[in-house]
């Protein structure tokens, strides 16, 4: 038995790895969704295209999109609304640690917006952390940002 894939194949596999990206924060399956939906569009008006075609068809306009993403893309939608804000609006920004062991006992911080101009932060840590822990600012320090590990208890602690 032979797998017989349908341009509406494509078209469902598509939505269904869009949908996939509300619940996958890796910001990935998108590209694979808008590949697969590219893949459809193409066997729709080739209709000889052969199932290997199409797979490697695919993989190939996935990495195009992804790579086209972060080369060219991503720079032209960075944020920048955070640049220059006050002290007060920097302290309390939670990230997560991305790189450990730097010189002198720093981090590196990565923030889901900017802080200050910048996604990507050294950090000074008050307590050890790992690579994948969430912190807190709680200080900026000369050009170092002064991070803590963040619990979801410091969210019930404001709200009381």
């Amino acid at each position: 038995m032979e797998l017989v894939l349908e341009p509406w194949h494509w078209f469902v596999l598509g939505v269904l790895l869009i949908i996939s990206e509300l619940l996958l924060p890796a910001f990935a399956a998108l590209w694979f969704g808008i590949g697969a939906i590219m893949v459809g569009i193409l066997y729709f008006l080739f209709p000889m295209m052969g199932t290997t075609t199409q797979l490697i068809t695919w993989m190939i306009l996935s990495i195009l999109c992804t790579v086209a993403w972060f080369k060219f893309i991503k720079p032209l939608s960075t944020d920048k609304t955070k640049a220059g804000l006050s002290r007060e609006a920097t302290i309390g920004q939670v990230g997560m640690v991305i790189q450990t062991n730097l010189e002198h006992d720093q981090i590196k911080v990565r923030f889901p917006m900017p802080v200050l101009g910048s996604d990507e932060w050294n950090c000074r840590a008050l307590s050890p952390v790992q690579v994948g822990d969430r912190v807190r600012v709680v200080d900026i320090l000369g050009n170092d940002l002064v991070v803590q590990l963040h619990s979801n208890n410091d969210n019930e602690k404001v709200s009381k």
